[in-house]
């Protein structure tokens, strides 16, 4: 039973690991560049450290012919992160969550200028549904707009949404490649970009670096991102693409049940209306059903 069932419930695992990341965040004290460059590091390091365990060889070939957009991916993929995180600190973790899967719906109003795809009716209509799901989640129909601290997370958030989207368009031209090597590589790069944007634009308390800190920070970066990936890997080439869509929402509905049920942030009723809206929207246009 478990063996026929093994990638499903790996993906579906990974799928609850992507969930709690934004509680961890909320534990550890230190600026958004830092964690997110240690999460790429240690991530890189827990991947190649499999690699090696497997013998498996980075192609290097492959990894020089797409190394433009390899570097491009990376360095949008560790702000990506930044952004991402800096949403958490100010909004709930369920909005900032949820404004950071407003990225499918941004895919479909990118893809036809850069991918060359039609944009479909059933494409629009999704786009429309999850906009209007994302003014019901910021909370304007029911309090007005909201403090400025609230909108800063909600922006951050929608900018994460842009860097993904835009990440999933450059990595649609990457080929040749193993996942591995593509990963590994572009968490380099995330290091790379980012050690100097700590230096310069943030400041790091390193009083602040206790040892349940530390130990926060192996979690995401061996549970959250070595970990994680290599499992999504391994699932993910084993199952149909209406299958891995299907379980990808496990993230976002958790990161709002956790938001709710660990920090106490739960959303209003037209908060969780807007919540449907904005997963379903997105489920729907990534989803494609079979005529039976």
């Amino acid at each position: 039973m478990f063996k026929k069932y093994r990638h499903d419930i790996s993906m579906i695992a990974t799928m609850a690991v992507f969930g709690t990341i934004g509680i961890f965040r909320r534990y550890i004290p230190l600026p958004s560049g830092v964690v997110a460059m240690m999460r790429a590091a240690v991530g890189a390091l827990f991947l190649l450290f499999l690699m090696l365990v497997k013998r498996q060889r980075p192609q290097l070939a492959a990894i020089r012919k797409n190394l433009l957009p390899l570097l491009l991916s990376g360095a949008f993929l560790g702000f990506n992160w930044v952004l991402l995180f800096e949403a958490y600190k100010y909004t709930s973790v369920a909005v900032a969550t949820l404004s950071y899967y407003m990225a499918p719906i941004l895919l479909i109003l990118l893809a036809p200028i850069f991918l060359g795809e039609r944009l479909t009716l059933k494409k629009g209509i999704c786009a429309a549904m999850a906009f209007l799901g994302m003014v019901l989640v910021s909370g304007v129909m029911e309090a007005g707009v909201g403090s400025a601290t609230e909108l800063r997370g909600i922006l951050l958030g929608l900018l994460a949404a842009v860097l993904y989207a835009c990440i999933v368009l450059i990595n649609k031209k990457i080929i040749g490649i193993s996942a591995t090597d593509k990963t590994v590589v572009q968490f380099a790069v995330s290091v790379a970009v980012l050690l100097p944007y700590i230096l310069f634009a943030e400041e790091v308390n390193v009083s602040l670096v206790t040892p349940s800190v530390v130990v926060l920070l192996l979690v995401v970066g061996i549970l959250h991102t070595g970990l994680a990936y290599a499992v999504y890997f391994g699932a993910v080439s084993k199952l149909s693409a209406g299958t891995v869509a299907l379980y990808s929402y496990i993230d976002p509905v958790l990161a709002v049940v956790l938001s709710a049920l660990v920090l106490k942030e739960p959303l209003g009723v037209l908060g969780i209306v807007g919540a449907v809206l904005i997963l379903g929207a997105a489920f729907v246009s990534e989803y494609h059903f079979k005529r039976q």
